[in-house]
This record gives C-alpha cells, sequence and structure tokens, in this order.
C-alpha cells in the first residue's frame, strides 16, 4: 500500500487478527483415537464418568475430613469466646498465642485440599480474617510478615525502601501500600472491627451485653511447619506475642511428621507463648482404603482396573508420594486411556445405555468383538451352528451381546457383596490368611481362583475352628453386607444366611453342642482370636482335631457349623472368579500396566538420554532426521557433544573431543572438506563446544576429574 506524507515517517498495517483455533482434550482425543466412527460418543461417556468420579472423591474426602475440620472449627470458636466472654488474663497468660498443631501426615500433595477446606469454613463460620502461608514464600521475617499482611488485608505492602523504589520505577501506585508491622494490622483490624459493629442509625440497642463489639479472631495457617526457617517462626511468633493483648491472633501449624517437631523448631522461651493443643487426622492408607471400598470396588461405577494397574497404583501410593489424590489421577488417567484406546469402551456405560449403543454398533466394531479373547473362548464353548452364526450373522452377534453385558453387569453385582463377605470372615482370624485389607483380597481375587489359594483353604479350616457366638456374629455380619443387593442371587442368599442364623438361636443346637471340655479342646482350640496365637501350635493342634473326628461323631452344632461354610464356600466359587474369565470383560477392564506406570513413574534420566540421541521426535524438524538412528550434524551443540562422548572410553579428552566437535559443525555449515580451514576451531566454535560441555556436566552426564587435568570422567555408559 503506498502512503504520502509531508515529513518521512515509518508506518505500520496490521494484518487482519485471525483467531486461531486452540486444540482442548476432546478435539486430541478424536483426531488420536483408534476407532474414530464412534468417538465422540466414547468422549462424552470418559467425560461423564471422569466428572462422576472427581465429584464423588472430593465428597468422600470432604466427609473423611468433616471430623478433624470439625474438631479445629470448635477450638477456634472455643478460643475466640474465651477472649471475647471471659477473663482472657486469668484464664489464659496474656502472652499465650493460641495454637492448633494439626498432624496430617506426610501425604504432602494431599494438604492443600484440606487447607482450602479449613479456610472456607473458618472464614463462613469463623472468622473473615485467615491468612495462609507456605515456606517458599516466606525465607525471612520481612516477607512472612508481608504475605501474612497482605493476604489478611488485600492490599499492597512495602517491605523496605528498596522495594519502594523499585515499585516507583516500575509505575506502582505506592499510595495504596502500606507499612509492614503488625502496629498497621491492629489499627486495620480495629477500623474493621468498629466499621462491622456499627448499626443502623437511630436503631437502639437492646442491651448492654450487645454493646461489646464483636471480635473475630486472625487465624494465620502455616501450612508446611517442618519446612519453615526456625529461626524466622521464632521471631515472628515473639513479635506477635506483644500484640496478643490488641489483636486475637490464631495459629494453626500443619504438620507432616511428629507433633515434637514443634519442640525440635522452638525453643521453650518460644514454645512457652503458645497454648497449643494437638489434632490428629485420618492416616493416608486408612485414606486411600476407604477411597477404594467406596469409589473402586463399587458395582456403581462401570470402568474397572484389572489386578496388575491396580497394583502399579497402590505400589507408587505406597513407596512414592502417600497421596490420595495422586491415586484418583491415576484411575483418571487409565479411564482416559481405555476409552482412548479402546474402541468397544463405548459399552463402557449404565445398562440401558450398554444395551441401546450395542444395537447402534457398525460392522467395524462388532468384527473387533469377534477379535476379543474371551468372546473366542465364548464361541469355542457353543454348537457348531452357534458358532457359524456368530461368525458371519451381525445382527445375532449383538442380540448376543446385548445379554453378554447384561450378565456382565450381573457379575459385578454379584461380586462385591461377596468379597466383603469372605473378607468380614477372614480378618477376624489370625495373621490374616487373605490379608488384612479389603484390596488385598481383592487383587488375589483379579489374579485367579481364589479357592484355589492356599490362604484361603487354610482359612476354611480355622473357620470351621470356631466357637458359636462367634461364627454367629460373624454370619450376622455378612447378612447385614447382603441386606441392600437388589440382585435376585444376593436376596436368596441372604435368606439362607437367615434360616442358619434361627437355626443357630434354636435351642435344640444350643443343647446339642458338645461339652464344653470336649468342645474347647477338640473342635474349638481358637477360642479368643483376638489374643496372640502360635502358628505352630494352631497347625498341630487341627491336625489333631482332624484325625479325632475320623472317630468322633459330629456333633449337630458341627453339623451346622460346616453346613454354614459350605454355603460360604459355595458363595465365592460362584461369584468370585476372576474377570478375565467373564465373556466381554476387556469392554470394562483397563489392563495397560505399563502404559499407567510410564505416565506416573517418571524417568527423567531415559528422556533425556532419548532427547539428546533422537532430536527429531522433540523438535520435529526434517534436517534432524536420520535412518540409521545416528545424530544429523545440524543438531543442537549438547546433541552432537553427546553422540561424541558416546563413542569415548571412560576419560574423554578434551582437545580431541573439541577437534571432532568442530568437525561435524563445520560439516552442517556446509564448508568443503577439502578446503585448509574446514574442521579447524574458531572461538565462536570453542565457546559453543564449551557450553555444551557446561550443560552436560550441569545433566550428570561428565564430570571433572584429578587424574588427568585436560580430561572429563564420563558418567554414562552406552545409548539410550
Amino acid at each position: 500500500m503506498s502512503t504520502s506524507s509531508v515529513s518521512k515517517g515509518c508506518f505500520v498495517f496490521k494484518p487482519s487478527a485471525k483467531k486461531k483455533k486452540t486444540l482442548g482434550l476432546e478435539d486430541y482425543f478424536i483426531e488420536g483415537c483408534d476407532g474414530a466412527e464412534n468417538s465422540e460418543t466414547r468422549y462424552k461417556l470418559c467425560q461423564d464418568l471422569w466428572d462422576k468420579i472427581k465429584a464423588d472423591t472430593e465428597l468422600l474426602q470432604d466427609e473423611l475430613n468433616r471430623k478433624i475440620l470439625d474438631s479445629l472449627l470448635d477450638f477456634t470458636r472455643k478460643s475466640s469466646s474465651t477472649r471475647q466472654h471471659g477473663d482472657w488474663a486469668a484464664q489464659m497468660r496474656a502472652s499465650e498465642i493460641p495454637t492448633a498443631a494439626l498432624v496430617l501426615g506426610v501425604n504432602v500433595p494431599d494438604h492443600d485440599m484440606t487447607f482450602q477446606s479449613l479456610s472456607d469454613l473458618l472464614q463462613q463460620s469463623v472468622s473473615p480474617h485467615v491468612a495462609s502461608v507456605q515456606a517458599k514464600d516466606c525465607g525471612a521475617l520481612k516477607h512472612l510478615m508481608k504475605r501474612v499482611l497482605e493476604r489478611l488485608m488485600d492490599t499492597v505492602v512495602s517491605v523496605d525502601d528498596e522495594e519502594e523504589d523499585e515499585a516507583e520505577q516500575t509505575g506502582t501506585q505506592l499510595h495504596k501500600s502500606v507499612h509492614c508491622s503488625l502496629g498497621t494490622l491492629c489499627d486495620w483490624y480495629n477500623a474493621k472491627r468498629k466499621t462491622s459493629s456499627s448499626g443502623t442509625p437511630g436503631k437502639k440497642r437492646s442491651s448492654p451485653a450487645k454493646d461489646e463489639p464483636h471480635q473475630p479472631p486472625v487465624v494465620i495457617i502455616f501450612k508446611d511447619l517442618e519446612a519453615f526457617n526456625p529461626r524466622v517462626l521464632q521471631d515472628f511468633i515473639l513479635i506477635c506475642s506483644r500484640y496478643i493483648q490488641r489483636l486475637p491472633l490464631m495459629f494453626i501449624f500443619g504438620i507432616a511428621t511428629s507433633p515434637s517437631t514443634i519442640q525440635h523448631m522452638l525453643p521453650h522461651s518460644v514454645s512457652s507463648l503458645l497454648c497449643i493443643e494437638l489434632f490428629q487426622s485420618l492416616s493416608c492408607t486408612q485414606h486411600l482404603a476407604t477411597v477404594i471400598d467406596k469409589l473402586i470396588l463399587t458395582p456403581h461405577f462401570p470402568f474397572k482396573l484389572n489386578g496388575k494397574v491396580m497394583q502399579v497404583l497402590i505400589s507408587i501410593f505406597l513407596y512414592h508420594d502417600f497421596s490420595v489424590r495422586n491415586f484418583i489421577k491415576g484411575v483418571q488417567l487409565a479411564l482416559l486411556e481405555h476409552f482412548h484406546s479402546q474402541p468397544l469402551s463405548v459399552l463402557c456405560c449404565k445398562k440401558k445405555e450398554a444395551v441401546l449403543n450395542v444395537m447402534q454398533l457398525g460392522h467395524s466394531d462388532v468384527e473387533r468383538i469377534r477379535q476379543l479373547p474371551s468372546f473366542k473362548r465364548y464361541v469355542e464353548k457353543q454348537e457348531p451352528q452357534e458358532q457359524v452364526n456368530l461368525s458371519t450373522d451381525d445382527s445375532h452377534l449383538k442380540e448376543v451381546c446385548r445379554k453378554l453385558i447384561k450378565d456382565l453387569r450381573k457379575y459385578h453385582k454379584n461380586y462385591y457383596p461377596v468379597l466383603r463377605c469372605l473378607h468380614t470372615l477372614t480378618t477376624c482370624l489370625p495373621r490374616y490368611p487373605l490379608g488384612k485389607q479389603l484390596r488385598e483380597l481383592h487383587l488375589i481375587c483379579l489374579e485367579k481362583n481364589v479357592w484355589e489359594n492356599e490362604d484361603y483353604q487354610s482359612a476354611m479350616k480355622l473357620l470351621k475352628m470356631l466357637a458359636k457366638d462367634e461364627l454367629i456374629t460373624l454370619l450376622q455380619k455378612c447378612a447385614e453386607i447382603l441386606q441392600p443387593v437388589k440382585s435376585k442371587k444376593m436376596k436368596n442368599a441372604r435368606v439362607h444366611l437367615e434360616d442358619l442364623l434361627a437355626k443357630f438361636k434354636q435351642p435344640d443346637a444350643v443343647a446339642a453342642e458338645a461339652p464344653p471340655c470336649v468342645e474347647e479342646s477338640i473342635t474349638s482350640p481358637v477360642k479368643n482370636l483376638g489374643k496372640k496365637t502360635d502358628l505352630f501350635q494352631l497347625q498341630k493342634t487341627l491336625l489333631e482335631m482332624n484325625e479325632t473326628r475320623r472317630s468322633k461323631k459330629l456333633s449337630p452344632f458341627e453339623l451346622l457349623r460346616n453346613e454354614a461354610l459350605e454355603f460360604i464356600d459355595s458363595l465365592v466359587k460362584s461369584h468370585l472368579s476372576p474377570p478375565e474369565s467373564q465373556t466381554l470383560n476387556e469392554v470394562c477392564y483397563y489392563s495397560s500396566s505399563a502404559t499407567v506406570r510410564r505416565h506416573l513413574n517418571a524417568t527423567p534420566r531415559t528422556s533425556i538420554q532419548a532427547a539428546l540421541n533422537s532430536p527429531y521426535y522433540y523438535l520435529q524438524n526434517n534436517s534432524l532426521k536420520t535412518e540409521d538412528g545416528s545424530v544429523s550434524n545440524a543438531a543442537p551443540d549438547i546433541c552432537i557433544a553427546y553422540k561424541l562422548h558416546l563413542e569415548c572410553g571412560r576419560l574423554i579428552n578434551l582437545y580431541d573431543w573439541l577437534e571432532a566437535y568442530a568437525t561435524v559443525v563445520s560439516a552442517a555449515e556446509g564448508n568443503n572438506p577439502d578446503s585448509d580451514n574446514f574442521g579447524k576451531v574458531d572461538e565462536v566454535k570453542h565457546a559453543r563446544f564449551i557450553r555444551a560441555v557446561s550443560e552436560l556436566e550441569f545433566l550428570g552426564f561428565i564430570k571433572s576429574t584429578k587424574q588427568k587435568t585436560d580430561h572429563v570422567a564420563r558418567l554414562t555408559w552406552g545409548g539410550c
């Protein structure tokens, strides 16, 4: 475009703004997933399940934290009420600050959610003046004071003259900033209190007691007490103790290890200024057990994890972070991977939706069903004519799939109640033969038939040694577990259990029980299972009992006890078969444990080596693409230096390394190999080489050595 002007100048003509389309999760999911014909439906199902898991998890975590949070709220209310209506100097020394020591455990990633809930509840019901601080933002006393005042007063706080000068240069409005001191906070608090206590003009107060203004406490939450500088914390507490008469301060210490941390960080002269009360939250293992029981081991969620994936997630929890939130993220990752990689996951939904989606399957999806290992096993068991129909007739196969999907739902409805019954029976036994936690028993059932396990057989033998009262208590618990289940088979099982319980409670059964001396010595040697039991003695007694029973006639009680346990054994064999034995289990179960481990267990060393070996896959530059796996001479300097250092031994001569680097770089610049300057080291190449070597040293691939001054020691061997 031409322009005319009186004076010379530079004119800018901006192009028309075109909005770039940003790809979201849905776009990436639909573009990259297998089986694009039903990708949108799968994404919607995945999103619904994702939201459901997230909402239920947050609700469950709030319920688990409810008790400890309510205790903290009562503590803050009590401390505030004591200061307002009681004799503060008489009930608490004037220099004492009410402090709650909240022991949360080492699952640090989950603490943010707990403290956020605590802050919200405090602001809603106790005081609007709540400030949360972290150690990473409070390296010095002035920074701690600044963070506290900014969070409480919601304004800019100036720390010193240097920051004021810096703010002037950047154009910050300094007239809105306040001085960083607790005196300023006291003046602000008094002004706020007067504003909130002033009533409507002309309205008379009903009683003199109401003339006293309300004094909500000023709560300061230290999220990670162990990470704070002890000296900074001590100075802050000493300063706050001087203002306790003017300002109703209150502290909450978030402790991850032990309450003794306070004694280690604070000397007696400082800790004596605090009125400390201890609060203990649930352990992270108890938290995880509840989450698994309520969210995963339930038929309400159609998406399932197989044994290996469950084991990976639990191992990461136990050996890495103790974070329930990260465990749920792992479940959500498996959910996303399952719906992304399995086209038949469109059937992983509620019963009515799954039956409807079966009839809408295309021919390609029907062929995928025929290729499923579980469906192939199902076809092999059918009659020859039925096998032909399932292999050729798509409509017939869809009708069969509708029935198989319903059977899979029934399997899950029956599996989890029987699993809980078996867990109830076995956890009362010495040393927990099948595991203390429900998830341990679930993992055993996922691997193989649990009734073939030696521990299961030992558990059933031990259960046949229980006394009448103990057995009745356990059977009653099993009946309570089956009570809410609507499955027809579980209703029949509950009725059968109630009939057995009624027989146990009949006077005839009590009278027919063996005499106490015989029963205690022969049929019930494990009278009190709560005490420590010698396993060798227990096995010896069991063998003696079996030998005695060969020549001893069983009493009616023993016969009834055997009948009850045989019924439990029949339930286990009918409903606790592994999920892999169920047809179409691939629709609901995610089994790629390697993918989950790769995503959650980061291996930065391997990733770095892969990037240095194959920069093309990260930079997507065609000039870096090589066929034989070697690094192109156009690669970044650090990639060239890394590739060359792989060709050296334990000690690398820096001068030889530099010359080899200069030769490769000269080829990349297009210089003539026959020229005299080809491969020569100039200042630019020398500087680039030094930077590449420094980066490799920083990444831990080489280190300096005292053996030879012009050499470096290599710390890696082989390629990626």
